[in-house]
């Protein structure tokens, strides 16, 4: 067992909730805007047991994780939550609030469990504040990608 870790940002993106989770939904194209994730997959299943599954590889730092994820709610245009069913123990959940003038603030929580090897290695102090800011920046760079489609289609 390892230490588990809690993250939360937050941004504001200008483009209505529908948009916003319109691509936050292309979960296949996560990749483009975090930096951490290598992949994301769909995974075929032939039962309803496991609805919504995706496999996931993360690459950092000379380091590479797998595990599936499966999607444990869903309100459309409002809240998605998460959680894995092997691999990197993970859960998580962004949640969507539109905005006056068709504005909407995004708010991703993402806890994972921390292996032992990589307890020794880092202080959870240390390794907390680099992926809180990479998150943070992995979710500006999100806000980027909608704001300039947006700007695109205008």
């Amino acid at each position: 067992m390892g230490n588990w870790l809690n993250h939360t940002v937050i941004t504001e993106i200008n483009a209505p909730v529908e948009v916003v989770w319109k691509f936050w939904s292309d979960l296949d194209s996560m990749p483009l805007w975090m930096t951490w994730i290598e992949s994301v997959k769909t995974v075929d299943q032939e039962t309803s047991t496991l609805p919504d599954l995706t496999e996931w590889t993360l690459a950092a730092n000379g380091f590479r994780f797998k595990w599936k994820a499966q999607i444990t709610e869903r309100i459309e245009a409002q809240k998605l939550e998460w959680k894995s069913v092997g691999g990197l123990p993970t859960t998580g959940a962004v949640r969507f609030y539109p905005e006056e003038n068709s504005k909407t603030v995004v708010k991703l929580k993402i806890s994972y469990e921390l292996p032992r090897i990589l307890a020794r290695l880092m202080k959870e102090n240390i390794l907390g504040g680099m992926v809180t800011k990479e998150l943070q920046i992995n979710l500006d760079r999100f806000k980027q990608l909608i704001e300039e489609s947006i700007a695109k289609t205008n």
